[in-house]
């Protein structure tokens, strides 16, 4: 695997290094060893999957606050997705800035999103299911959401025809881009 530190500090794109013969490829998509090798946290304790039936779909921006702050890694496996992420870490250099990456089972690139960071992904085409490997239990009393076109961070989405949201995050009041 090829790990790409993005310009969020702790937050990596990761790329696969195919093993390719006359049949296809072979590729590893997580080891606990170079995760660790590259100071990335490692506990991944719960997988868990993402199916979006209609292009425009977007779900975020989430996150959980300790002690059940989530590091999450990310991958496209059927479809694509505009992938965003907001640092929200106290002291952080980079806090209240956020990054785009395009994942898309095409690609097959993971995205890794350190604790404290929010996450949310709009999808590009119908039929996109998202693969997560998580380090916690989801915790509604410590799951939070933050606006998608909050003004004070000032995020740029894909247009689409149509926007499909949950009414929860649809109804998050504007903050501000402040956690």
């Amino acid at each position: 695997m090829k790990f790409t530190e993005s310009v969020l500090a702790g937050a990596f794109l990761i790329e696969l290094e195919p093993e390719r013969d006359e049949r296809g490829f072979f590729a590893k998509s997580w080891s606990r060893g170079e995760f660790a090798e590259h100071g990335l946290d490692a506990d991944l304790s719960v997988s868990a999957v993402s199916f979006n039936r209609r292009r425009g779909t977007l779900r975020g921006l989430h996150y959980q606050v300790a002690p059940f702050e989530e590091t999450k890694v990310v991958r496209c496996t059927a479809g694509a997705i505009y992938d965003v992420i907001v640092d929200l870490r106290p002291g952080s250099t980079t806090r209240r800035q956020w990054a785009a990456f395009g994942l898309s089972a095409a690609n097959r690139k993971l995205l890794y999103v350190p604790k404290g960071f929010a996450h949310g992904f709009q999808t590009l085409v119908d039929a996109t299911e998202v693969f997560y490997q998580i380090t916690a239990t989801y915790s509604p009393q410590h799951a939070r959401t933050i606006r998608w076109d909050d003004a004070g961070l000032g995020i740029t989405w894909p247009a689409t025809p149509a926007r499909i949201m949950s009414a929860a995050d649809r109804h998050v009041p504007s903050e501000g881009g402040q956690p």
